[in-house]
């Protein structure tokens, strides 16, 4: 699958998270399998272009190509300088974000609240895709709400606009992450269009990715929440797309030493003060089938210094007790506090 001239691995990708898919998890996602990874959205308001969050935000230094940024705003001038100012530090590809449903982003009607006002999106993506060389790309929802599902109409705007993909997450804006993900919408987006589509929302193993593809039609699908703690989701989905079986799960031995690497990276990244203090999320996501992990949480998120969180991991694997709740689902996400409850019995 190609994305304008970059040809992509595998049709699996990563999809932009804030506070989650920065320049270390992605690296991490595509060293264990994904074709394809998107940043996290970066803001067009030129005045803060120069803050810490934005420059990290934008940091793609080293990472496997193709680089991606996506950006959020509603101004089409703004984000066309955005996307200016992004493709000079390196980025190759442009995703503009139609599909984040937070309120602070919709507040600005950016994001998803985009796809309310039809005019205003496609003079967006007019603006970027002229600002720039390189591929640019939409991520959307299928509407506002679920009655005024408009991504059909959008998509079709946004290609003849300039788009070279397009990726549906199949909810609405006022869906939030509430509910079952619907995948109808992103099949007719797929038979309108002439450019990729990719299929989004509630992806979480294998068997489903290769659900969703057949049942839409879409040229890839982009994993989400589904990744968080469980980066090797990737070589799972593209090994059994690839090959019609499925990989057996990493052993704590391996997930101990992708743990480790990734948290290095981390603090190499956000330096130690802010490192360590990141890290706890990704960590409680690994550990989410940990039995141990509901009794240590709370001391181990006291922790600010990194040689003692990664000691502290690696006395947690190396307990007897931390093993694979056999209750859990291959890549369903495991409710933390239900395990405390559980540890707490």
């Amino acid at each position: 699958m190609n994305i304008g001239p970059h040809q992509l691995r595998n049709r699996v990708f990563v999809a932009p998270m804030a506070g989650v898919t920065d320049r270390p998890f992605r690296q991490l996602c595509k060293s264990l399998g994904a074709g394809y990874a998107v940043s996290e959205m970066a803001a067009s308001n030129p005045r803060l272009w120069a803050s810490v969050k934005t420059s990290r935000r934008t940091d793609h230094d080293g990472e496997m190509e193709p680089k991606a940024v996506q950006i959020a705003g509603a101004d089409p001038e703004m984000m066309a300088e955005a996307a200016r100012f992004n493709v000079d530090r390196g980025a190759q590809i442009i995703d503009i974000n139609m599909g984040c449903p937070a309120k602070k982003v919709c507040n600005q009607l950016s994001g998803s609240a985009l796809m309310a006002d039809e005019p205003l999106a496609l003079a967006i993506v007019e603006a970027v895709a002229c600002a720039v060389d390189v591929p640019v790309t939409v991520k959307m929802r299928i509407g506002p709400t679920r009655e005024r599902r408009n991504a059909v109409r959008l998509a079709r705007l946004a290609q003849s606009a300039g788009a070279a993909m397009i990726t549906v997450h199949g909810r609405s804006r006022a869906c939030g992450f509430n509910g079952a993900a619907e995948y109808d919408t992103i099949a007719e987006v797929k038979q309108a269009l002439d450019i990729p589509v990719v299929a989004n929302g509630d992806i979480d193993s294998p068997r489903k990715a290769a659900q969703v593809l057949a049942y839409t039609g879409a040229d890839a699908v982009m994993i989400g929440r589904a990744a968080q703690g469980r980066p090797w989701i990737f070589r799972e989905i593209a090994h059994f797309l690839s090959t019609g079986e499925e990989l057996a799960a990493p052993g704590p031995d391996e997930v101990h030493r992708l743990l480790r690497a990734h948290l290095l990276d981390h603090y190499a990244f956000y330096g130690e003060f802010v490192g360590v203090r990141t890290a706890r999320k990704h960590v409680g996501w690994y550990m989410a089938g940990s039995r141990a992990w509901g009794l240590v949480k709370d001391d181990f998120n006291a922790i600010e210094d990194a040689e003692l969180q990664l000691g502290a991991i690696g006395r947690l694997f190396e307990q007897e007790s931390m093993r694979q709740d056999p209750g859990r689902p291959s890549g369903s996400p495991v409710d933390e506090k239900k395990y405390e409850r559980r540890s707490a019995a």
